[in-house]
């Protein structure tokens, strides 16, 4: 009877169905008076979907909703949605203005030449993340987020504190420029500390430049330049607010709240971060993962001024205690040789600031200041640490007639450093000598239009460093536009860096090496260059993009530590040979009729040394620079508001640092770290989120070197130890947290 029931209901149901008219949704997509062709055009409310021919029209069927969203997107312009009542006996017809991408805010870059571009018009090829990607995943930090970029990797150098930095295209950290809202605020100490204190919550976008900065830049701009654009008070919501946990007992709480005095808008952002449970899955004595508790105040005031001036000043503080080690260390072992753990105490105080003169021509003032003290024990090696960055510069924007965008500027920064470590000490190792650098420097840049479909961007910058005397960097670069559908981009340019140790290799501050520099340390110079292509591909029901690099350096001297030639030294010295840095990055995107987008890279990269010792030539492989690596995030829109997102992150073998007889392999195993979300849109800006971390639980074997003698105290007891392996926990190619849970809660709320 129960069966009859069901099969008369579902006749019934198909049979109103049927009776029902189906709506045709017709219309044409145009742009400036001229159709738009290889338009996508979707129904959201359905999978029903289709793209606009050459004369920019097209036509849905089958549309049986009452009330639907019609969304329109095409690369170029911005993606519009319109909200349209249906009739069951009437077809509808619309008529659709685009946009050019430019009017988009979210387009706009400034990181390739320091000024405000369209991203598809800038000759620098500038990749951009929005919160709206790295929610896909979600992170407690800029560190871990900014790895959903290919060819950009958070690399982890230590396994007991997890202090990291930022690769790019297999360069290291030190390499890699990072600012905030162009400011080079986050440098040499906090290239190392200082990258997990910037939270998710205050950033609007990031930019990335992959290749040579320092024309605009200066020193530490050789591998590319990471700028993170914070929020606009104007434009942010009134309050907002981000918080997840993890099934490991990690919580991450972002805020913020908009707020308006007279001319002035402010956005006030907190983001803390607590971890205190110790774990070690792997069984090695040690915790897998650092116990931190940190807080970040970002407090940002922008001020309306006569004819849209700009003015605006950000102050940031942030606070962190980390520790790692052995799981029952606690505060009172801090600097014994008992038990061994790695304390880091990190304060830090930031002021950012631009200021438009108000003059008729367009000059931009721009200035920031930041203190770092560090406080660090390495088992019992202390690390006592201030540094203070002072940095201004200001800068002509001017255009020329139609065809020239002209950039003169001048800027100065004053760098402070002390430590406790032989960095500065005095010429006779007896006194400590704090480094005074102060780094004056002027830079001209010309974006010439040759043409609609040429453009031609020279840049020249001059420093003159107190102890290494001039240094040139210029820059050349090309783009070339055949129609909108292919971009071609080239680049040329030098780059300079003056090496500190003890402030950007964490090898040298554990204390499992000795640290023997051989010679006085000259600065690092390169030659870098890069060609670009970017390729849309409309099709019948997807959109395809196509992006590909290729780039190479040569590196006339490069610092790098030598962990082969003696197995308890890191032994630094000049480079007697060159260095090459090179390869090829592929990224692609797809965007279908129906809600599936998918994004995918694949990098390869070919990175080493060439040493010539006694007249010996030798290559070595760079550590940590995978010969392949990519990222993929495919998201899907489920009906209801519901969204499943599955992302990651995959590296091919890369060169680990390994001991003499080490019975460790000296090459990484190819793995993926992957990610899987599901989300849900409610009423009123809410938003709920879960999903899995490292869904495929992957682990790597062996972190730690003789993780039961960290003090080394029996390393030379031929019976247990014959080889005399020491303790290192250098060798890391991938986290120490397996697989886990999390889920969370956002809300926006706009006015």
């Amino acid at each position: 009877m129960k069966c009859m029931l069901l099969l008369i209901g579902f006749f019934l149901y198909s049979t109103a169905l049927i009776a029902r008219q189906e709506v045709i949704v017709k219309g044409r997509v145009m742009a400036a008076g001229k159709p738009v062709s290889g338009a996508t055009v979707r129904v959201l409310q359905s999978h029903l979907g289709t793209v606009t021919d050459s004369s920019g029209y097209f036509s849905i069927a089958g549309i049986q909703q009452k009330a639907v969203t019609i969304q329109v997107s095409v690369v170029d312009f911005v993606t519009i949605t319109r909200e349209i009542s249906l009739q069951s006996d009437m077809d509808v017809l619309l008529t659709i203005e685009l946009q050019p991408v430019a009017a988009d805010l979210s387009e706009i870059v400034v990181t390739g030449t320091m000024k405000e571009v369209s991203r598809m018009q800038s000759p620098v090829p500038v990749e951009v993340i929005t919160p709206k990607l790295f929610q896909k995943n979600p992170t407690p930090s800029l560190f871990e987020a900014i790895g959903m970029v290919n060819g950009v990797k958070p690399q982890l150098n230590c396994n007991v504190c997890n202090t990291g930095d930022i690769h790019i295209n297999g360069m290291e950290g030190p390499y890699t420029m990072i600012l905030i809202d162009g400011m080079p605020i986050v440098s040499a100490l906090s290239t190392v500390y200082g990258l997990n204190g910037i939270p998710n919550s205050i950033v609007e976008r990031i930019e990335v430049v992959k290749g040579p900065g320092s024309s605009l830049y200066g020193s530490e701009a050789m591998g590319g330049i990471i700028n993170v654009i914070t929020k606009n008070p104007l434009k942010a919501p009134v309050i907002s607010a981000d918080i997840f946990a993890t099934s490991w007992g990690e919580y991450s709480a972002d805020a913020s709240v908009k707020f308006k005095m007279e001319k002035v808008t402010g956005l006030l952002g907190i983001n803390y971060f607590n971890y205190q449970h110790p774990a070690d899955k792997n069984k090695d004595g040690f915790t897998d993962l650092t116990l931190q508790d940190r807080v970040s105040v970002f407090n940002k005031w922008n001020v309306e001024r006569k004819d849209n001036r700009l003015a605006s000043l950000a102050l940031r503080y942030v606070s962190e205690n980390r520790w790692g080690g052995q799981m029952e260390w606690n505060k009172t072992w801090r600097g014994s040789d008992s038990i061994y753990g790695e304390s880091i105490y990190t304060k830090r105080w930031e002021v950012i600031g631009m200021y438009q003169l108000p003059v008729k021509e367009k000059i931009m003032t721009q200035f920031s200041y930041n203190r770092h003290q560090q406080d660090s024990w390495y088992g019992v090696t202390p690390y006592l640490a201030e540094q203070q960055v002072l940095f201004g510069q200001m800068y002509w924007d001017k255009q020329w007639g139609s065809r020239h965008d002209f950039l003169l500027g001048g800027s100065y920064r004053y760098t402070f450093y002390d430590d406790n470590t032989p960095a500065t000490a005095s010429a006779d190792g007896v006194k400590n000598a704090a480094a005074r650098t102060p780094l004056p420097g002027v830079f001209v840049q010309d974006e010439w239009m040759i043409n609609e479909k040429s453009t031609l961007l020279a840049g020249y910058r001059y420093d003159y460093n107190t102890y290494h005397g001039n240094v040139h960097s210029p820059r050349i670069a090309y783009k070339f536009a055949p129609n909108s559908r292919n971009t071609i981009r080239a680049s040329f340019g030098t780059g300079y860096r003056v090496v500190n140790l003890f402030t950007e290799d964490h090898a040298a501050l554990t204390g499992a090496r000795e640290v023997v520099i051989t010679e006085a340390l000259e600065p690092e110079r390169s030659y870098n260059g890069n060609l670009n292509y970017v390729l849309k591909i409309p099709m019948q029901d997807a959109f395809a993009g196509l992006d590909i690099t290729g780039f190479y350096s040569y590196f006339t001297n490069k610092i790098t530590g030598d962990f082969d030639t003696d197995p308890g030294k890191i032994i630094y010295d000049n480079l007697d040979g060159h260095a090459i840095s090179r390869g090829i990055a592929l990224n692609a995107d797809f965007s279908f009729t129906f809600p599936l987008k998918i994004l995918a890279g694949v990098t390869y990269m070919n990175v080493y040394s060439i040493e010539d010792r006694l007249n010996m030539p030798r290559k070595n492989i760079q550590l940590n620079a995978p010969e392949w690596s990519g990222n993929f995030v495919v998201s899907y829109a489920l009906p209801y508001g519901f969204a499943i997102d599955f992302t990651g992150k995959w590296d091919g073998p890369m060169r680990l640092p390994v001991l003499p007889n080490d019975y460790r392999p000296e090459y990484s195993p190819w793995f993926c770290i992957a990610n899987l979300q599901l989300s849900k849109k409610l009423e009123k800006g809410m938003e709920l989120y879960g999903g899995v971390k490292n869904l495929f639980n992957f682990l790597p074997k062996d972190p730690i070197m003789r993780p039961f003698d960290p003090f080394n105290k029996y390393v030379n007891d031929p019976v247990t130890n014959p080889y005399g392996y020491t303790f290192d926990p250098a060798y890391n190619y991938a986290p120490l947290q397996g697989i886990r849970v999390f889920l969370g809660m956002r809300y926006n709320l706009f006015k």
